[in-house]
């Protein structure tokens, strides 16, 4: 089956898509994304995603281009068109196609619309039972790195730092010396005394979606999440340390910049976590 996407009102082969050279997403990364997993036909937290979205383009002042039904609708059917049961939904709105200028478009351009859905691979068994390696970088972000924007590029950077260096992520550092979070994900620690503590949100971090279900499941379960700084040096001394993405879900980290977290083996807590997020999935709680 030949892969379909999504633009600007048409459904169009995968290897024609294309937008305008002047699109100011191109020009300027003026626009917003978000990935939506997709499970068993499921689209997983699909409200929370679309909450994220109208907050990033709110905050972005780029008009909403359209309602949550006709997107509901998009989607469907693009997961339709390209036989997707498990995978990823990608979806991206800028500012639209105008003359290259810094400042806003007068003439009120409608944004410009994306959308593309592709199959994915279930995770390597192995890099659950083992876990991951990740390095610690400084942040070089910008100040709203709560506005889900397709301006990626320390992201790029301090991702392919860590694959250069054999890890799968890469945490960032404040100028504090605090964890931010990870190029594309969030992250996470269980102090040696039993606290599971995240970085609370601020401008400084995304809004994880996966994180925010995370943190619901987790208070169900009666496990309390400490929403806090944490140090490198402090991630190093924990007692285990994960990561949660959209692409991820919950995924134990077992070694930062070269030093064993723990005994170097997913621990107890990540597993509980993992399993209660794969449960949620599998069900029709926030599930559509």
């Amino acid at each position: 089956m030949s892969r379909v996407a999504y633009v600007n009102g048409r459904y169009v082969p995968h290897t024609e898509a294309a937008v305008h050279i002047e699109d100011r997403g191109y020009q300027f990364a003026d626009g917003i994304y978000e990935v939506t997993a997709v499970q068993g036909g499921r689209v997983i937290d699909e409200e929370a995603h679309f909450d994220r979205l109208e907050r990033s383009l709110t905050e972005l002042r780029i008009p909403v281009p359209m309602g949550r039904p006709a997107l509901r609708h998009i989607t469907r059917e693009m997961l339709r068109r390209n036989g997707v049961v498990d995978g990823l939904i990608y979806m991206q709105i800028t500012r639209g196609v105008a003359r290259r200028d810094h400042p806003f478009p007068k003439e009120g351009t409608p944004p410009s619309v994306v959308m593309t859905a592709k199959r994915v691979k279930p995770h390597d068994p192995k890099m659950l039972q083992t876990g991951v390696a990740a390095i610690t970088i400084p942040d070089i972000r910008w100040g709203r790195c709560d506005i889900k924007s397709v301006s990626l590029l320390p992201n790029v950077l301090g991702k392919q730092q860590a694959r250069e260096a054999g890890a799968y992520e890469a945490w960032m550092i404040d100028q504090n010396g605090m964890v931010t979070e990870g190029t594309s994900t969030n992250a996470w620690i269980v102090t040696r005394s039993g606290e599971v503590v995240t970085r609370a949100l601020t401008n400084a971090i995304l809004g994880g979606i996966t994180r925010k279900s995370l943190m619901a499941l987790a208070a169900e379960a009666q496990i309390k999440i400490v929403e806090r700084s944490f140090s490198a040096a402090e991630a190093r001394d924990a007692a285990e340390a994960f990561l949660t993405s959209t692409t991820g879900y919950v995924l134990p980290i077992v070694r930062l910049d070269g030093q064993p977290i723990g005994d170097g083996t997913p621990g107890p807590m990540v597993k509980r976590l993992r399993e209660l997020y794969l449960q949620f999935m599998a069900s029709d709680q926030h599930a559509a």
